[in-house]
């Protein structure tokens, strides 16, 4: 676990909320920000099943909602759950520096790949991130081994 920075607990705070609101939507709870320079510039969750749409995961849905952004290299990506392989992709793609994870307990991701690629990655192992997901997995099996390709 990296040390996290005083300001860090209200971006999951705000990824926390995105992902509620994807759980109230009946979607998957996972919810994600883009912060540069202490603000928030774009902001997600996961409404793959809401719209439909495959890719829609919360780290797209907030890189998608922050819009063309001439860089990403001084934001930081802050999400409740370890990024998969396409969203680490994405991540990496766009040169996005810094990922802060709420929880990778109930899914490791890809954070080695992260850290291969230079971003710096902290895991905050947060407890609220860490029931809401195993209560999601253990009551909507079916759409959780589908977010995950399974």
């Amino acid at each position: 676990m990296t040390e996290l920075a005083e300001h860090d607990q209200k971006f999951l705070d705000a990824a926390y909320e995105e992902a509620q609101m994807g759980l109230r939507e009946g979607g998957i709870p996972i919810g994600s920000v883009l912060v540069r320079d202490g603000e928030i510039i774009g902001r997600g969750h996961n409404r793959r099943v809401q719209k439909g749409d495959p890719i829609l995961h919360g780290e797209m849905d907030a890189i998608q909602n922050a819009g063309r952004q001439r860089t990403y290299k001084d934001v930081t990506c802050y999400t409740t759950l370890s990024p998969c392989m396409m969203c680490t992709g994405t991540i990496i793609q766009f040169g996005i520096s810094r990922v802060v994870v709420a929880e990778s307990t109930n899914f490791k991701g890809f954070q080695d790949v992260l850290s291969l690629a230079g971003v710096s990655v902290s895991d905050a192992r947060e407890e609220r991130c860490e029931h809401m997901m195993a209560d999601f997995i253990k009551n909507h099996p079916e759409l959780w081994n589908e977010d995950i390709g399974e």
